[in-house]
């Protein structure tokens, strides 16, 4: 009787347009399109033109830092300060990039297109995926996809933005927590996984009043991986 097919080899034989990794970074492309909407609005309504705030998304292209950007803009703070601010949020994204050059390995020009597409929805989905075909299908997917539904909908956002004067009242900023959330619940497998979710919960949620926006997501982000490197060396 012949061996039954490995998980890897049976994936092997999925075709593209059924690959589960793929599909799930096409529906968070889907969601966080409703944010960029929300971001092109934001950014002509803190006095941003158009083209600056297209080109915020096609070079910048991380949500949380352009926010944090026109955030402080809007405020009355200085573009030093806004680039501060950003610059130290995208600081993750290098976290991402050393994990995402040990599970993809890229060469040449693609380095430099995954170094552009590195962030939390295209990391996640690669991070997720349970074997390297997946992986690669998951991030490539996730990343091009995200970058091309972001930047559409900055600029249907800014043209938009005299007509969505609330975009936080439609519900727009839920999308991104939703896509998360579905990312994160089949993770949630053992009380160890439980554990860290609560506690990085915690952290942001204490922090949120004490800290400027964002850094209490970078705070857990720390936590998160001290809490990583001490399981791998009990586990060791």
């Amino acid at each position: 009787m012949p061996a039954p097919p490995s998980p890897a080899s049976a994936d092997r034989r999925t075709p593209l347009r059924h690959s589960p990794a793929l599909r799930m970074g096409l529906s968070i492309a889907t969601a966080i399109s409703l944010y960029g909407i929300s971001f092109g609005a934001l950014s002509t309504a803190a006095g941003m033109s158009l083209w600056q705030t297209v080109a915020l998304s096609a070079l910048l292209f991380s949500g949380a830092s352009q926010f944090a950007f026109i955030g402080i803009l809007a405020s009355g703070g200085t573009g030093a300060a806004a680039l501060g601010a950003s610059t130290l949020l995208s600081g993750r994204n290098t976290i991402y990039a050393v994990q995402m050059k040990a599970l993809l390995n890229p060469k040449g020009f693609k380095r430099l297109a995954a170094a552009q597409i590195t962030i939390d929805e295209s990391a996640a989905v690669a991070m997720s995926a349970e074997n390297p075909l997946e992986q690669r299908r998951g991030f490539w997917g996730a990343g091009i996809a995200c970058y091309l539904f972001w930047n559409l909908a900055t600029v249907l956002g800014a043209l938009l933005g005299d007509v969505i004067a609330d975009p936080e009242a439609l519900g727009l900023d839920g999308a991104v927590v939703a896509a998360f959330l579905a990312l994160l619940w089949p993770r949630l497998k053992s009380l160890d996984s439980w554990a860290l979710a609560v506690l990085a919960a915690l952290i942001t949620t204490l922090t949120m009043p004490l800290l400027a926006p964002g850094i209490p997501v970078l705070a857990a982000a720390v936590v998160a991986v001290i809490w990583g490197v001490a399981s791998k060396e009990r586990g060791a």
